[in-house]
């Protein structure tokens, strides 16, 4: 019995993370978008800085599929995928600069809460690799949420 259950937690596990892998790469694809489109007084300061977060995203998803594959499952990896499984929605387009930023907030808090159910789903399947890797980048995002908080006053 106790097999049994720590295979359907492992399972819950690679489930959580494929969600962020698609996640990850609807966000990629949508913070690119708003590096091409921001315009205005904050241009510079904005197309530089969603530069990195897209950079940051795709090795934040490089890690979580690699993972996957580590715990012998198989990483979501084609756009069809990441929209059926994603809970970030793709960039509407035509956003000025300030609705931008409070998107991005807005993912990366449901980023932020979907690892920390990635967390405890990891922390029940004693997954502690898991659980860290993830706590990693919820702190991450915890931070830019409070810099983008900031940057909107």
């Amino acid at each position: 019995m106790a097999t049994t259950n720590k295979t359907n937690q492992t399972k819950t596990v690679e489930q959580l993370l494929n969600r962020q892998v698609a996640n990850l790469n609807v966000l990629y694809v949508k913070i690119h978008n708003y590096h091409w489109y921001v315009k205005g007084p904050n241009f510079f300061t904005l197309h530089v800085k969603f530069e990195e977060f897209y950079n940051e995203v795709t090795v934040q998803m490089d890690e979580i599929a690699e993972r996957i594959l580590t715990l012998k499952g198989s990483p979501a990896a084609t756009m069809k995928e990441y929209l059926e499984l994603s809970s970030i929605q793709e960039a509407a387009g035509g956003e000025d600069a300030k609705q931008m930023v409070q998107n991005l907030i807005e993912d990366f808090a449901t980023l932020s809460n979907e690892y920390q159910e990635g967390i405890e789903a990891a922390d029940a399947a004693e997954d502690q690799p898991t659980s860290d890797m993830l706590t990693g980048f919820k702190a991450d995002l915890e931070k830019h949420m409070w810099m983008l908080r900031s940057f909107l006053g």
